[in-house]
């Protein structure tokens, strides 16, 4: 078999087609469910990722998460290379999480808690994590939240929250102060989307417990 020159990335930081292994590591290093190949030459590789990845590799059996797929498919509008977050809470306030889920391949990218908080703040924490993820890695992907209030929230750079601030929650707290630090010394270019719940269904990103 011919050495692979060439590789595709179908899904990673930046899908394209690169001329090296390094480029090629550089898009799919450490990006949970990425999805690439090498080949021998550019023509077969430009060929290769306008195609699904699945006509040049086998697919594996994907490991049980405890989490079901959503069903409906996603709407052709909504734009695949983009996160969608999402939180959930046990109680108001009550054990609170978030994560996000990557459009291109329904994968979480990331998860944190559970944590004592409110579904506001989880929802506000979510999205600020997944700005300042694409700040860090130089991405300039639109961001998908249910939460009207938590973009809101973002947008004047301050959680509104009327959680009480006591020893019990002081975790949440700091980690609050810690996403408004953020949004006040950085700026982002990056859309925040409202996910059209009604047209679309519940957003990938959600936690199932409704």
């Amino acid at each position: 078999m011919a050495q692979a020159r060439f590789y595709v990335v179908w899904i990673g930081l930046n899908p394209g087609v690169y001329d090296s292994w390094e480029a090629c590591k550089q898009q799919v290093e450490g990006w949970k469910g990425a999805v690439y190949k090498g080949f021998a030459t550019r023509e077969e590789a430009e060929e290769a990722i306008n195609l699904p990845p699945e006509n040049f590799i086998e697919k594996k059996a994907p490991e049980h998460t405890g989490r079901k797929k959503k069903e409906k498919p996603i709407p052709p509008e909504v734009i695949r290379q983009a996160l969608a977050v999402d939180a959930a809470c046990s109680g108001n306030p009550g054990q609170m999480e978030y994560r996000a889920v990557y459009l291109g391949d329904m994968e979480e990218k990331f998860h944190f808690g559970p944590i004592l908080g409110t579904n506001n703040i989880g929802e506000f924490l979510a999205i600020v994590h997944a700005l300042a993820l694409y700040k860090s890695r130089g991405l300039d992907w639109p961001l998908y939240s249910d939460s009207r209030n938590a973009i809101d929230w973002v947008q004047k750079k301050q959680c509104r929250t009327k959680l009480e601030r006591t020893p019990e929650t002081e975790a949440v707290f700091e980690r609050i102060e810690s996403a408004e630090r953020w949004l006040r010394e950085n700026t982002y270019s990056n859309r925040i989307l409202k996910w059209d719940t009604k047209n679309w269904g519940e957003i990938p990103a959600d936690f199932g417990r409704k």
